[in-house]
């Protein structure tokens, strides 16, 4: 049996390639255009995910769940694919927005009773200063005739 870290280390992979191609379809597409594509590549993949499951016997609640999570999805892809494309830089926006797991321990904590340790809230904390540091960006400098007329 395959240990749960390969996988999360696959997804990490997947995931920072995935952030390369966002930014190249922005650089060329509409956010819109990109979330066709992608739901695309995700329906090429569905006949290799069919084969490896059933979806006899579930319930209205968990498919209902499902295709919230799927929509979900998609509208954090197109928020995505439009920040990129008003031009945020790709090394900037995809780790920033890679944050969301933050959303989700605010969620599991209200809603799933989950409570996490002294250290993932010392983690927390750091992804939140992280996040703050990525995100800032210092005013640009003038140069030095801007500043003549500034003094004039």
């Amino acid at each position: 049996m395959i240990h749960w870290m390969v996988y999360a280390s696959f997804a990490i992979v997947l995931w920072g390639v995935n952030g390369l191609f966002m930014k190249l379809g922005t650089n060329r597409v509409s956010a819109r255009s990109m979330v066709i594509w992608v739901t695309a590549g995700f329906l090429v993949l569905l006949p290799f995910m069919w084969k490896a499951t059933t979806l006899s016997g579930l319930s209205t609640g968990v498919i209902f769940v499902g295709l919230i999570a799927g929509a979900v999805n998609g509208l954090g892809n197109w928020a995505v694919f439009a920040c990129l494309e008003k031009g945020a830089k790709a090394s900037v926006a995809i780790p920033l927005t890679a944050l969301y797991p933050l959303c989700t321990v605010a969620l599991a904590t209200a809603f799933l009773k989950e409570r996490p340790t002294a250290l993932q809230w010392l983690g927390i904390a750091l992804a939140v200063a992280g996040g703050a540091m990525l995100s800032y960006e210092p005013a640009p400098a003038t140069s030095p005739e801007e500043q003549l007329h500034c003094v004039q």
